[in-house]
């Protein structure tokens, strides 16, 4: 059998087996935290880690490579129902969980037995929180160790059944899963077998949503060179087995979600990272092509021209997986919220496009999103009532910026509020473990102890705010409606008032190069990042950190919102990311990018999206790819924080919507994570069909 032939059957596979909710062990939790009553909150979250890890069983089929699918539960619907009522009587909270990349380094350089031994021994001279926090660490990394043998057995009971060829594919992955579950990784398959196992236990044990591989050419890089030096790994090896990574990512998380890895970059000396596993990571693309993982270039001027091309290729043939990310405006960004130049440079989307240092965050992301056209219907709405009409559009602006910044502090008491009550009745040992400086400490992540504890906010409909600013400047301030008048239309709906919408629709939009409507949107992220960095965060005054990526709260958002003056109806999708308003590019893409990035990104490093859609017909041109990747360059060495593309035609989108089971793999790029067309709403299905379709470059 061909790798083709392989991966074929095994996407194939995923597609009909996809997981559509996250597998979370409630019987196992209700057991050992009914047997631990009366210990301290740490120590019981560490022996739930350990029980939940522990009776994780695997499944593997004739063709994987990889283990890492969890096999369907046995616990009856009865028993899993009564546990569930026991959890309901314990102690909830809310607030963000995963986003990240876990550190990697101890567990890849020394094994979990070291590991453990190491816990044990801080614990033995602790004070009672810290030991109690070191025990909870190592309870949770035996059952990891456990899980990981449970995963060699899946691979060793497997072989009974098998052709002799896969016995012994499946004793090289039992052996993997049983050198990894006690000591380091020592070649490709173990630390990418490593990666997967942590990434899941995470997730599994203890219900943390959304951790990813992140930069696998950074951290496979030894074990992949010393793998080619020895001769026993080629480019084929590595690409099947990171296609088998990809495969796993969609076999485990629910559609709708996102998961990433990033390739490229640069150290701290500003040399280039990029490594022949940064083409394989893109390449892997080719043949899963499924939703699962997004793969973001993160690109500098000494990004090479190969790397860039095999992103562009892959773009142009209706992959919308790849994005590109603009590494010195990130870098920017993070050091303006205190990094150093080591820290700054290791960083990750930590999904979407939000940005996360790698192996020390306890970052919150999208905590909350600020509906900014809605705020700004509040304002004209307080304003006719109070009879107090801003005389002014300087003076109305201000108004709304008061009102924006109440929110804001609003939105940042309720987040602390969130951190505190995780403090108490939270606590993730098994991540703690993974992320820098828990360990140190001998704090869990929940208590503090990671380096950065930011909250990442997003202000969703920047573009929809700025062309609805622009209406009331030009018709209330310099034209002759009044402020009322104008609130009774929005409250209306336009109803009977056709004219007076396609008249606000007309003025100039965000997106054309037009100074004017482009400086409002400067004017409200610089606002907005101004009172954001006045919020201290829990547990140690960390930053409030602004964005402006909307995953699919565009459309959510929008819904929830009446009309607003740029002449957008209710209900409709506001504009998604930092891009402009569907349909409302006029004079080409050249012109929307001069605009989306006529303001500094860099603030936004709780990201900030730019879509782009081209016909998939435009790329029969010979030299359409060049011309497409001169536009992202254009975008990114104009600060561009990130920009991402659909290639895919009108006609084939409408064609999925009537026979969606024809077109049940049709992915599509949202607002910063990728996703089936066809299982997307048929609101957001009808947000990116109307999105301008450029046909030409």
């Amino acid at each position: 059998m061909t790798d083709d032939d392989r991966i074929a059957a095994l996407r194939a596979r995923c597609l009909e087996r996809k997981a559509q909710s996250w597998v979370m062990p409630a019987v196992a939790t209700a057991r050992v935290m009914r047997a631990t009553e009366g210990q301290s909150w740490q120590r019981r979250k560490g022996a739930v880690t350990k029980a939940r890890l522990e009776e994780l069983r695997f499944a593997i089929d004739d063709l994987e490579l990889l283990v890492g699918r969890i096999a369907p539960s046995t616990h009856t619907s009865e028993e899993i129902a009564e546990a569930n009522e026991y959890l309901a009587t314990l102690p909830g909270y809310a607030g963000q969980t995963g986003h990240c990349e876990l550190d990697r380094e101890k567990i890849f350089r020394d094994g979990v037995d070291a590991m453990i031994a190491e816990c044990r021994e801080r614990e033995r001279g602790a004070t009672p929180d810290a030991a109690d926090a070191y025990g909870s660490f190592a309870d949770a990394l035996e059952g990891f160790s456990r899980m990981c043998e449970n995963a060699a057995e899946s691979a060793e009971s497997a072989q009974s059944d098998a052709v002799p060829w896969r016995v012994a594919e499946l004793a090289a992955i039992a052996e993997s899963c049983r050198r990894i579950a006690h000591g380091p990784p020592e070649s490709f398959r173990d630390a990418i077998q490593l990666l997967w196992l942590m990434d899941l236990g995470t997730m599994h044990g203890e219900s943390v949503h959304l951790v990813i591989a992140g930069h696998i050419d950074r951290t496979l890089r030894p074990f992949y060179e010393r793998d080619v030096t020895a001769g026993v790994l080629d480019d084929s090896d590595a690409l099947v087995l990171i296609e088998g990574l990809y495969l796993l990512t969609n076999e485990f998380v629910p559609d709708g979600l996102a998961m990433s890895v990033m390739v490229g970059g640069r150290d701290v000396s500003g040399s280039d990272l990029t490594h022949r596993l940064s083409f394989l990571a893109l390449e892997a693309l080719r043949r899963t092509r499924l939703v699962y993982p997004t793969v973001g270039v993160c690109w500098h001027e000494g990004t090479p021209k190969e790397l860039m091309d095999l992103a562009v290729e892959l773009v142009s043939l209706g992959c919308p997986n790849p994005a590109f990310f603009g590494d010195e405006t990130i870098q920017r960004g993070l050091r303006n919220y205190g990094l150093n130049p080591k820290e700054s440079c290791n960083y990750i989307n930590s999904t979407c496009v939000e940005i996360t240092p790698v192996g020390c965050s306890n970052v919150w992301v999208a905590s909350p999103y600020f509906s900014t056209p809605k705020i700004l219907l509040e304002e004209i709405e307080a304003q006719v009532k109070s009879g107090v009409v801003a005389k002014e559009f300087t003076s109305f602006l201000d108004a709304y910026r008061m009102r924006l910044g109440a929110r804001i502090a609003e939105a940042a008491a309720r987040q602390n509020s969130l951190r505190e009550r995780r403090r108490e009745h939270g606590r993730k040992p098994l991540q703690s473990v993974f992320t820098k400086d828990c360990l140190t400490k001998g704090r869990d992540i929940d208590d503090g102890g990671a380096v950065c504890n930011w909250v990442e906010c997003s202000f969703v409909g920047l573009a929809n705010l700025a062309d609805s600013l622009h209406v009331i400047r030009r018709e209330v301030y310099e034209g002759a409606l009044s402020l009322e008048r104008l609130q009774q239309l929005l409250t209306d709906g336009f109803s009977g008032a056709e004219a007076e919408q396609e008249r606000f629709a007309a003025h100039a939009k965000y997106g054309n190069g037009v100074a004017e409507v482009d400086g409002l949107v400067d004017d409200v992220v610089s606002f907005a990042s101004g009172e954001c960095s006045r919020q201290k965060m829990c547990p140690d005054d960390a930053h409030f950190v602004p964005g402006a990526f909307c995953w699919v709260m565009h459309e959510r958002l929008g819904g929830e919102c009446g009309a607003t003056p740029d002449g957008r109806l209710a209900g409709m999708p506001f504009a998604d990311g930092c891009g402009p308003a569907q349909g409302r590019e006029r004079s080409g893409p050249t012109s929307s990018i001069l605009s989306a990035t006529s303001w500094d990104h860099s603030p936004l490093i709780g990201g900030a999206a730019y879509n782009m859609k081209f016909s998939r017909s435009l790329f029969e041109s010979s030299d359409a790819r060049s011309r497409l990747g001169a536009l992202v360059l254009t975008f990114l060495r104009r600060g561009g924080f990130e920009t991402q593309i659909n290639v895919v035609d009108e006609a084939v989108l409408r064609a999925a919507r009537k026979d969606p089971s024809s077109h049940r793999d049709l992915v599509v790029r949202i607002g910063g994570y990728t996703d089936y067309f066809v299982r997307l709403t048929p609101e957001m299905q009808d947000e990116v069909i109307l999105r301008t379709e450029f046909c030409r470059l």
